[in-house]
Formats: C-alpha cells, structure tokens, sequence
C-alpha cells in the first residue's frame, strides 16, 4: 500500500512517521482492498487553540471508489485515530454489504425445492 503524507502546518510535520504506521496498521486487514492512502493534516485556527486539528484521510479503494474521511480534534493523534476508525469501519461495512448472501425471493425459491 502506498501512503502519502501531507501536512499544511510545521507542527503536523513531525507526525509522518507515526502516521504512515498507524495508517498501515489500522488497515493491515484491509491492505488487499486498500491500495493507495493519503494523509492530511492542517491547522484550521492557527496559533490560536482549541479545537482546530484537522486530519483528512483519502483512501483509493478497489470496489466503494474514493472514501474521505475528516475529523477535528485537540491534538494531532486523536485527529488520526478518529479519521482512521471511522475509515475502517467504512470500508469493513461496505465489504460486508457486498459479501452479503442475495435475500428474499431467490432465497425462498431455494427452500421450497
């Protein structure tokens, strides 16, 4: 899996190399699925505080397309960890749905014989 990181503020900057190893081992599961991954990470507020950490996680997936994933945080860690959570559980939902045996008719047609 290729992972780019990207980060718009000086600060963000030291996190790449955490990053790349979190993103790798958040999808480790899902690394057949997942061939290219993008990591951002911007200051929204600047200097002045709060809640402001913005990392946006772009994942090139083979069948759900592009998903994107935002979040903000205080701190630049749980930014990650909260975009990469929910982009997991994204695609492991949209694994299932496509795993999911066809319901209903064809099911019922199949138990009556």
């Amino acid at each position: 899996m290729q992972i780019i990181f990207e980060s718009r503020d000086a600060g963000g900057s030291h996190m790449r190399d955490l990053s790349i190893e979190r993103v790798r081992f958040a999808l480790r599961r899902l690394t057949a699925l997942v061939p290219w991954a993008r990591v951002q990470f911007s200051d929204v507020n600047g200097p002045r505080g709060g809640v402001d950490k913005r990392c946006q996680v772009a994942l090139k997936t083979e069948g759900a397309g592009m998903v994107v994933i935002a979040s903000l945080a205080r701190d630049w860690r749980t930014a990650l960890d909260r975009s990469l959570t929910r982009a997991t559980r994204v695609l492991t939902r949209s694994m299932q749905r496509s795993q999911k045996p066809v319901r209903g008719r064809t099911a019922k047609l199949a138990l009556d014989s």
